[in-house]
């Protein structure tokens, strides 16, 4: 038996999803002369192939196929980021010289996206065969067995970062990593060292690109006040720059949060999508569902995020299989810090990352890798030991 409440929880933000691209896609559309049911249908599309593949999963036999689709997932779209980035024109979109996306018909695919499924699978299959449970090893040691790993995710940020110019996936993928190095039984000196590597190659990463050097300045330029109104040592003010032009998603983002108030303005009354907000559909979905839905709404999806996220940590405290229980965290983690980012980037509190709401925000790719890792996980909650009611035990 599959977890129930899990399956519930996603599609309830599918469900949500659909209502919002039809909501507030409405500016888009006359701007880009498509068809008032454009955005809906093609996200209708996604949803309904996604939910397909997350049922197909369900039905199969985790001992037999959670590898093959694991390394395949990994295989293909490693392959598939690589190659793109000597593919035509025709056949790669890109934005502002990053190739990000694969044309397929008229559609486009965000490898990325799948990719992030695939890496998570690929470091917990070798993990649960070389290190799960390994005897306790010195710091040498650990930094020898953990290298090849480092080395892959390096590979990961140039592509990635570097290539696709896309650092919030990284963000993700990086932050990932680091608790399922954890939970795998790494060292808490190891994994601090860790942890202070990444944050300097993170920064590395920063002030290597103008635009993001540009972009964390007009982020501070918004906090600083805030932030330094908390630290009374005089040297600390010099870390102030002159004033900079608050960002204009990020001021009309908090505009459409606090103009939503408790209840919302009402389903389809959102006034910052008529083109204060770009797309608000896509990256800023949670700020539209704020004005439209309120407080309440914003807080309805956090708890089924919440909700999401705590069904997949319960299915991963009772599966016995070491890979099993590390896939299930990753995924987990994936949803938690993909949420995370994204929330904390439209309310101002860091820099926009450029990040999809998990089942929420407009887009093929992260709907259908989202889906099939929940689908993995589904197949996985078919081995988890339940009491007569079908709860787990």
């Amino acid at each position: 038996m599959i977890d129930k409440a899990l399956l519930a929880g996603v599609m309830t933000l599918l469900t949500l999803s659909l209502i919002m691209s039809y909501s507030l896609s409405v500016y888009t559309i006359r701007y880009l002369e498509y068809q008032d049911l454009h955005f809906f249908m093609r996200q209708s599309a996604f949803v309904l192939l996604g939910f397909l593949i997350m049922v197909f999963l369900t039905k199969l036999n985790p001992e037999k196929w959670l590898v093959p689709i694991g390394l395949t997932l990994f295989g293909v779209f490693f392959i598939a980021m690589i190659s793109m980035q000597f593919l035509p024109e025709s056949l790669v979109h890109a934005v502002g010289g990053a190739k990000r996306w694969i044309r397929v018909g008229a559609f486009s695919v965000a490898p990325v996206e799948f990719f992030k499924v695939g890496f998570v699978f690929f470091i917990v299959w070798s993990f649960s065969r070389k290190l799960f449970n390994k005897k306790k090893m010195t710091f040498v040691e650990e930094l020898q067995a953990y290298a090849p790993y480092l080395f892959l995710f390096v590979i990961a940020v140039i592509i990635i970062a570097v290539f696709q110019k896309d650092l919030g996936q990284v963000v993700v993928l990086g932050a990932t990593l680091m608790v399922l190095f954890m939970f795998a039984g790494s060292s808490k000196k190891f994994f601090v060292s860790m942890i202070s590597v990444v944050f300097l190659a993170f920064v590395g990463l920063i002030s290597l690109a103008p635009h993001r050097i540009a972009r964390i300045k007009s982020w501070w330029g918004t906090v600083q006040d805030s932030i330094l109104s908390f630290l009374p040592f005089e040297s600390m003010q010099n870390l102030r720059i002159d004033a900079v032009k608050e960002p204009y998603q990020i001021s009309n983002s908090l505009n459409a949060i606090h103009n939503g108030h408790f209840w919302g303005e009402g389903l389809g009354n959102g006034q910052f999508k008529l083109g204060y907000l770009s797309e608000v559909h896509t990256d800023f979905i949670l700020a539209g569902i704020s004005e439209e839905l309120g407080f309440v709404g914003l807080c309805l999806v956090t708890f089924t995020i919440l909700l999401i996220v705590f069904r997949i940590f319960k299915i991963a405290s009772k599966v016995e299989n070491p890979m099993e229980y590390l896939f299930s965290i990753g995924v987990g983690l994936l949803i938690s810090a993909s949420f995370i980012l994204n929330a904390y980037g439209i309310s101002g509190i860091t820099p926009i990352k450029g990040i999809a709401v998990p089942f929420l925000s407009y887009g093929g790719s992260h709907i259908i890798a989202s889906c099939i890792a929940i689908g993995m996980v589904l197949m996985i909650s078919k081995n988890v030991p339940r009491d007569e009611r079908g709860n787990i035990q």
